[in-house]
């Protein structure tokens, strides 16, 4: 049992014995806590993180033991962290033991369990018999405050076994203990009072006065409600006698309160309410110091969590002036190379500069001079791009020309052989009806049209790849018709080259509108010239 400045802190009473968590045993909580706190601080500085989470821990107990549950997880949380971090199996566990006895009392049974469940595998791993027992105790001290005795007993035995290796005669009177208080819940009187009498015998031997006097609490308590009520008495005023010398006021109301029961129970009730009345003046005694007590804790708490902010401030305040400190060396350092740097850099800058203009005007006349033969090759590129292009107007001009020609002499030699038709000589009228076929068939097949259409491509490149995005079904006719609308020639030189009347070709130009979606309202020579 760890014993800290008169006050009992060991984390197995917590769940195990200590069934009221805001009592505490001895000592003045506030010095208690500033020399922890003290402890804490000086480990710190040292650097000795197993003994500051050890102290961290102990702060954990106390604020435990003054029902400060939020504060004392906080202190065992950080405890967890430095004991994981030093990797100290043993000590770690220990803290998950009073963690999960935080969590019960502040009603989180389910964490509790987790927390035990993850001592009891460190413990296991690290093959600590004590740990074991005291982790054991626990869950199945857990189990009793959820009625499922028999896992109760389960654990309890489990845990009775881990001492039992040790010889722990103080962990097995509480075993003892704890399977009599099962028997109690469950009404089977005689093993609880068989189990109290070992519990009472083995506290003797390890004369633990406080412990002592709870078994004669219980006993007194079993006695009377199986109906032994003068025996039960005995028991009780026994344990009033032992808490008045140990000046154990807790344990003595308890005693009073029993006998007031037993006495009731007797029909004396004068004597019920005398040893009442002392209870319940005990309790508020109790009650008192506890809230001095307490009011004294809160003020150091207070005043410590002040002077740690200050603290933190004056360190946050020297910290800033050391970091100015040296910040304004290392900048008038940095400035005094700065200006040499830049001196020199500068001088450094102007040489280069002095040779790169140099380099550049070298470069620039070379570039000059590349440039302007470049210039004078692009000169004569487009001279002979010009050239080309006017070569190729003059030819897709005189194809033009010929084929308006060949069509004028076909249409002349189409009237004489109309004429010739409507002649009286019958003979020879089915046989210049077909000649005349013959001749409108050849007006649309002329070699002509493919060299005109490869002249007519070169010259205007992108004319039809601009088309086919406003309509990409375009025929060959509507092709041939495109590409002399675009010769900006007259209809009557269009439906000549094409062979058709001027009917048709107005027919054609309808068309052709329709498949460009033109609005009807725009002219369609002006909207071809300007592909």
């Amino acid at each position: 049992m760890l014993l800290c400045c008169g006050i009992t802190v060991c984390g197995q009473d917590y769940f195990s014995k200590q069934e009221e968590p805001g009592r505490r045993q001895g000592g003045a909580p506030d010095s208690v806590f500033l020399h922890l706190k003290a402890a804490y601080d000086k480990a710190m500085e040292d650097k000795q993180f197993t003994a500051a989470a050890q102290s961290l821990q102990q702060l954990g107990q106390l604020c435990y033991h003054l029902g400060h549950y939020a504060q004392a997880l906080d202190f065992h949380l950080q405890a967890n962290d430095l004991f994981a971090r030093e990797n100290k199996p043993n000590l770690l566990a220990h803290n998950l033991n009073d963690i999960g006895t935080l969590y019960y009392y502040n009603k989180q049974s389910d964490a509790a369990l987790a927390q035990f469940e993850k001592a009891l595998q460190l413990y296991t791993e690290a093959g600590n018999a004590n740990g074991l027992a005291v982790t054991y105790g626990n869950i199945g001290h857990w189990y009793e405050k959820k009625l499922l005795h028999d896992s109760a007993f389960y654990f309890q035995q489990r845990a009775l076994q881990q001492y039992e290796k040790t010889r722990n005669v103080p962990g097995m009177a509480e075993i003892y203990e704890h399977i009599g208080s099962i028997y109690e819940d469950l009404e089977k009187y005689d093993s609880a009072s068989l189990y109290f009498h070992k519990a009472l015998n083995l506290y003797t031997q390890a004369k633990d006065e406080l412990a002592v006097i709870g078994i004669y609490n219980n006993l007194g308590d079993v006695l009377r409600k199986t109906g032994q009520y003068q025996q039960s008495l005995r028991y009780s005023y026994t344990a009033a006698a032992l808490s008045t010398a140990a000046k154990e006021n807790y344990q003595l109301q308890s005693a009073y309160r029993d006998i007031a029961k037993a006495w009731h129970l007797l029909n004396r009730d004068d004597s019920s309410f005398y040893y009442q009345e002392l209870s319940r003046k005990y309790l508020l005694d109790i009650y008192s110091a506890e809230n001095s007590k307490q009011i004294a804790f809160l003020q150091v708490m207070n005043d410590t969590e002040k002077k740690d902010r200050e603290i933190l401030q004056l360190k946050s305040d020297h910290r800033n002036t050391v970091v100015l400190t040296v910040a304004s060396i290392i900048v008038i350092v940095l400035l005094v190379i700065l200006g040499f740097l830049v001196i020199s850099r500068q001088r450094l800058k102007i040489k280069n500069e002095q040779t790169l203009h140099q380099q550049q005007k070298s470069v620039f006349e070379t570039q000059r001079e590349l440039m302007e033969s470049e210039l004078k090759n692009k000169q004569l590129q487009e001279e002979n791009l010009k050239q080309d292009l006017d070569q190729k107007a003059r030819e897709l001009s005189i194809h033009t020309l010929h084929v308006i020609q060949k069509n004028q002499v076909l249409e002349d030699l189409s009237a004489q052989l109309e004429a010739m038709v409507k002649d009286d000589r019958r003979d020879q009228k089915k046989q210049l009806q077909q000649i005349i076929l013959q001749i409108n068939r050849n007006f649309d097949h002329d070699q002509y049209w493919g060299e005109f259409k490869s002249v007519f491509e070169q010259v205007h490149q992108s004319f039809f790849d601009n088309l086919k995005n406003y309509a990409d079904s375009l025929t060959a006719n509507d092709l041939k018709l495109v590409s002399l609308i675009k010769l900006n020639l007259s209809p009557t030189e269009i439906s000549t080259l094409l062979g058709i009347s001027q009917d048709s070709l107005k027919v054609a130009r309808y068309r052709l509108r329709k498949k460009i979606n033109m609005p009807r309202e725009e002219n369609l020579n002006v909207f071809i010239q300007s592909l």
